[in-house]
């Protein structure tokens, strides 16, 4: 049983609230950094750290009352002028709601947390005493282990459209009162030392439940109803018909009714769809406070720059992109970006500047993380790849600048000669790679020695609904995302030639691999086929030859009952009632790429 008896639903009220509002905190700390004499963001900061508190208290939650009261103590001395505000002092405040955010994710689980660490309480006392403070950043170890039963409800879901009113805050003792505090100087820390808690989140469950702008209900409500009617109408007419009245003034309305349904009906699908979508602020606000931390570690002297947070993304994709993000910001402040040595020896400014940006393009979204840093040599990449003996040297010597780039995302490629905390074990990249592939999304890179490196992650807009290219092989159809088509083509089949073993063509004076669907799913061929898919994956071109088209659709996944075979992302159903099976292509060409594959697409197409 929970330890908060019959609160658990004021529980999750305050943990909705107060997640966003810490990490909201956590954003602005990183930016009064930047701007330490800014006393309206200072006052923002307070409010929103009294409100945590003030919910802490009402649910009696001690351990972390007292914590929020030291800090919140430290902020009022920042807003009176007590104290100076400096690399070192934001370290002790980061790690104060370092712990705030651990015992969120213990209150997530109806669980009291235990007080906060013992360092961190000292190191706040002696920041609002104005004693000195060690060398080393405080990085606070978590709590001791929780005190109680886990409750019984699962975890809390984000916070509904309309947020509560913050509970009245429980006052507690002041500590002791401290001595006139003095401006403590700033230290470089220790590179071995970790970094403190980049702001994740409170839990490691996916949430299960979503906020929604009232207005896109009634959206949805009016869609419904305006359904309702046509409904009835086509059910009069249906009346009409079957009594047999079929005049041609009953024909019509039966066309006009169902065309007015076919549009409703896609009004309430994107109406629907709406209401998955979430602003990616929500995920982007994360990063901020994970760049400073990584960069105080390094020291390194990075701003990261957010635009677009306003933009859309279904809330699941939202989730799912959260781990390859991470990744690829601590990659640009640890692989991109110089020391503040370096760029100035390079007529740099010292302080470098890495973007994290967030647009609609079209029916997709295009994320992108962007460096000014000191870039990539494809030469070196190249050279790299071929030392851990990733690829041969004679297929090393067979690539271009573009596919140098991409050996980033081999598994098991680094750049580091030596593993450190933060990066080397080459398990990186290439997890991010396929993070973005299971989205239906691709992932680009771009880089210029000296300038730096813009790293391209295109994404749907939903996962709920997948527009796809309807192909046939071996007298069945099967679909192919949409996102991964460039061209549909014609070819002489004549015109194959074998470079290495492998079947290619030429269009437009470049060479293409080409591979037969039925090769790839291992069915026997029922013809040559003349028409081909021109598919781009993250990585590489191919031709994918298929027997004819039927079209393209927009398409609702269903996943398989029980099975996963390989390269089938899942089913739906076509027009005519039938099923189609959707292809994962990235899958399928990882699994078809045998020789035995590539002879039966050679065999066949030329005989």
């Amino acid at each position: 049983m929970s330890v908060f008896g019959g609160m658990e639903e004021l529980l999750q009220d305050f943990l909705m609230e107060a997640t966003d509002l810490l990490s909201d905190v956590d954003n602005k700390l990183v930016e009064l950094e930047k701007r330490p004499e800014d006393k309206a963001l200072l006052n923002e900061i307070f409010r929103g750290f009294h409100t945590i508190k003030g919910g802490a208290g009402f649910l009696n939650v001690n351990p972390m009352v007292s914590l929020c009261h030291r800090t919140e103590n430290l902020f009022d001395k920042l807003r009176n002028g007590e104290l100076a505000l400096n690399p070192r002092v934001m370290d002790v405040i980061l790690d104060a709601t370092g712990i705030v955010r651990d015992m969120f994710g213990t209150l997530g689980q109806g669980m009291m947390p235990a007080e906060a660490d013992a360092h961190i309480i000292e190191a706040l006392d002696n920041v609002l005493a104005g004693k000195p403070l060690d060398d080393e950043p405080v990085t606070a170890s978590a709590p001791p282990p929780p005190q109680a039963a886990p409750v019984e409800s699962a975890p809390p879901p984000p916070a509904p459209a309309a947020t509560p009113a913050p509970p009245p805050p429980v006052q507690l003792a002041p500590p002791p009162a401290p001595t006139p505090a003095h401006p403590v100087p700033a230290e470089r820390p220790s590179p071995q030392k970790a970094p403190a808690s980049s702001g994740s989140s409170a839990g490691s469950t996916q949430e299960n439940t979503i906020r929604i702008d009232t207005a896109r209900l009634d959206m949805v409500l009016n869609l419904s109803g305006e359904i309702g009617l046509t409904k009835n109408r086509l059910t009069t007419l249906r009346t009409e018909i079957l009594q047999g009245l079929n005049t041609g003034v009953t024909l019509r309305s039966l066309d006009e009714s169902i065309n007015q349904l076919d549009l409703l009906v896609g009004d309430l699908q994107n109406a629907v769809m709406k209401t998955r979508m979430q602003p990616v602020g929500r995920l982007f606000q994360k990063y901020p406070r994970l760049a400073r931390d990584l960069a105080r570690q390094l020291g390194k002297d990075v701003d990261l720059v957010l635009s677009g947070e306003e933009t859309e993304l279904d809330k699941t994709m939202i989730e799912d992109l959260n781990d390859p993000l991470v990744h690829l910001v601590r990659n640009a402040v640890d692989h991109g970006v110089e020391s503040p040595e370096e760029r100035i020896a390079a007529g740099k400014n010292p302080q470098s500047t890495i973007q994290l940006t967030a647009e609609q393009v079209g029916d997709h979204i295009l994320i992108t993380i962007t460096d000014d840093g000191k870039g990539m040599s494809p030469e070196g990449l190249r050279r790299k790849a071929v030392e851990k003996g990733l690829i041969d040297q004679e297929t090393a010597n067979g690539l271009d600048e573009k596919q140098c780039l991409q050996l980033i995302f081999m598994p098991g490629f680094s750049t580091k000669d030596q593993i450190s905390s933060v990066s080397g074990r080459g398990v990186g990249m290439d997890v991010v790679r396929t993070n973005i592939q299971k989205l239906n999304g691709r992932i680009d890179i771009n880089s210029t020695q000296g300038e730096g490196t813009r790293i391209s992650i295109s994404l749907p807009l939903t996962l709920a609904i997948l527009p796809v290219l309807v192909v046939r092989s071996c007298n069945q159809p099967f679909a192919v995302p949409l996102a991964m088509v460039r061209e549909i083509i014609t070819f002489d089949p004549n015109t194959m030639q074998e470079i290495s073993g492998k079947p290619t063509i030429v269009v437009r004076d470049e060479i293409l691999p080409l591979r037969a669907l039925s090769a790839l799913l291992g069915w026997q061929p029922t013809q040559k086929p003349h028409f081909g898919v021109l598919m781009q994956s993250a990585e590489k071109s191919f031709i994918l030859a298929v027997d004819s088209f039927v079209g393209r659709d927009d398409v609702v996944i269903k996943p398989l009952q029980n099975i996963r075979p390989k390269g089938v992302a899942g089913a739906t159903l076509s027009g005519d009632g039938s099923v189609v099976l959707v292809l994962d292509m990235e899958d399928l060409m990882n699994t078809g790429d045998s020789n035995q594959n590539l002879a039966k697409t050679s065999d066949f197409i030329q005989h």
